[in-house]
């Protein structure tokens, strides 16, 4: 599989719809409490709203959606929120993957996944090997993940596979040990539920992504409330280091959408 090219290196080819969507579910446990109900009870409803994204990502012909599930901070969280997350993470894994494959929907999981329990590491190891070759929709859930892990993973992995070097490390050296190395990077950030921070999340491949902050909170967040983050995209000029007189005069960048 060919490497994709860092945004910072080449300026990638930029269409109408994002091919990349990455997105920050945030707002579970705010949308239970305005409700008078359990935190639980948001992160159930938070999982409906995965479902409803999803389906509307394939419909779109999004290649590519990451969901920021869990992050290596999240086990901070009181225990007995954290044993649920776990618990609704099994549940999920073992009754969506055929859903999923049924729709020819790729499943993978990024994060360090040494600290989840043997059943969790064997439910998602089954599913991405089950959907490996399906190709309507690459789906990413990041668990037990954060940013500046991937960097040190990956920095990590390419200093012990190839430790002398008189000319130094390139990206193009680091890319394939990231998480992410083989997809494109994100065209799209969106995080939900008003907070306007990245949170440890895609450091390295967020840097010439177009950023979405919504108050919504995710449970609430559906596929009109996609449609308003991806008119928002179209709306943008994607420059990546160049000036607007270059993109009028640049064929390979289509215009922006008009307003629907």
């Amino acid at each position: 599989m060919k490497l994709p090219q860092s945004s910072t290196q080449q300026v990638p080819a930029v269409s109408i719809l994002p091919n990349h969507i990455a997105i920050i579910m945030d707002g579970n446990g705010r949308w239970a409490k305005k409700r008078f109900l359990p935190r639980v009870a948001g992160h159930k409803r938070g999982l409906d709203a995965m479902r409803s994204i999803v389906r509307a990502c394939v419909e779109r012909k999004i290649q590519y959606l990451t969901l920021f599930a869990f992050s290596s901070e999240n086990w901070r969280r009181p225990e007995e929120e954290v044993t649920f997350l776990m618990q609704l993470f099994a549940y999920a894994l073992e009754s969506e993957v055929a859903k999923l494959h049924d729709n020819n929907i790729r499943f993978r999981v990024i994060g360090e996944l040494s600290r989840f329990d043997e059943k969790i590491v064997t439910l998602v190891k089954n599913a991405e090997k089950k959907t490996q070759h399906n190709s309507s929709l690459n789906l990413t859930i990041a668990a037990n993940y954060g940013g500046r892990w991937d960097i040190l993973q990956a920095l990590n992995r390419l200093v012990k596979e190839k430790p002398h070097t008189l000319q130094g490390y390139t990206e193009q050296d680091l890319a394939p040990y990231l998480t992410m190395g083989l997809i494109p990077e994100p065209d799209l950030f969106i995080r939900t539920g008003g907070e306007q921070r990245i949170s440890n999340f895609m450091l390295w491949q967020l840097a010439y992504t177009e950023f979405y902050f919504t108050d919504l909170l995710w449970p609430d967040f559906n596929a009109q409330a996609l449609d308003a983050a991806i008119l928002s995209y179209q709306q943008r000029e994607r420059r990546f280091g160049r000036t607007s007189d270059q993109l009028v005069s640049s064929p390979e960048i289509p215009p922006l959408a008009p307003d629907r």
